[in-house]
């Protein structure tokens, strides 16, 4: 049996950031495993220096997830004038600013971001090994009282509430996924709810196994490398196996 740390990320707006395409910030349907690596070090208050640290911890990270029904996809048009002087705050430790020449500031930079809106996303997180820090624990009490302000994907996606949801034992994070939508599924009691797992960690009647591009170097910055995955719908009255 496994020791699980469940997670509840709500928010007005959630960004599960995917691959951008030029102006274009796309999402994916369930958060990355880079994503989640990043919002535990910043909890820890690592930085992009420690890229050692991020990537131990991602190559340990186990994580499923299980998407609430209800949600909707929005898009941001956004617009910025940016001045020679100014300057906009990062997550990387220095100011992000445009250069250029003088042509560059005379008219907005313009993008679209997507958005997931009123998304409640419950992930269940494993260590392998369990025992190596930071361990569960640590990060549990990292979450709680966090080393710097957290977000979910992008910076104006702040938690609703409270990240750390309890704990679950089970035999696998699938499982664990079943018992979050068995417990919480009166909210919505005939829809499905879309799960994910790393594949290894149980299955389910009907599944689809799936390559996925979800981690980082986060030495380089560059993402790549393919990770296992399964999906499927759960539901709180099927006979699982």
């Amino acid at each position: 049996m496994q020791r699980h740390l469940v997670l509840r990320l709500a928010s007005p707006l959630i960004a599960f950031g995917g691959e951008a395409i030029d102006n274009l910030g796309v999402i994916r349907d369930f958060p990355a495993l880079s994503m989640v690596t990043g919002l535990i070090a910043n909890a820890l208050g690592w930085d992009r220096s420690q890229a050692q640290e991020h990537n131990r911890l991602q190559a340990r990270l186990r994580m499923g997830c299980v998407l609430a029904p209800g949600a909707q996809r929005v898009q941001d048009f956004q617009t910025a004038q940016l001045a020679k002087d100014d300057k906009g705050w990062t997550t990387w430790g220095t100011p992000e600013e445009r250069a250029g020449g003088s042509g560059t500031y005379a008219g907005p930079h313009l993008r679209y971001r997507d958005y997931h809106a009123d998304l409640c996303a419950w992930v269940a997180l494993a260590l392998q090994p369990a025992d190596e820090a930071p361990t569960l624990e640590h990060i549990a009490a990292a979450l709680d009282k966090p080393a710097r302000p957290l977000f979910i994907g992008r910076k104006p996606c702040l938690p609703a509430g409270r990240l750390v949801a309890g704990w679950h034992t089970a035999a696998d994070l699938r499982s664990t996924l079943q018992a979050i939508v068995t417990e919480h599924t009166a909210c919505a009691p005939a829809a499905g709810w879309r799960a994910q797992w790393p594949d290894g960690e149980g299955v389910q009647p009907g599944d689809r196994l799936l390559d996925i591009c979800d981690e980082r170097n986060w030495a380089s910055g560059v993402h790549g490398g393919w990770r296992p995955v399964r999906e499927a719908t759960l539901r709180s009255t099927e006979n699982t196996a």
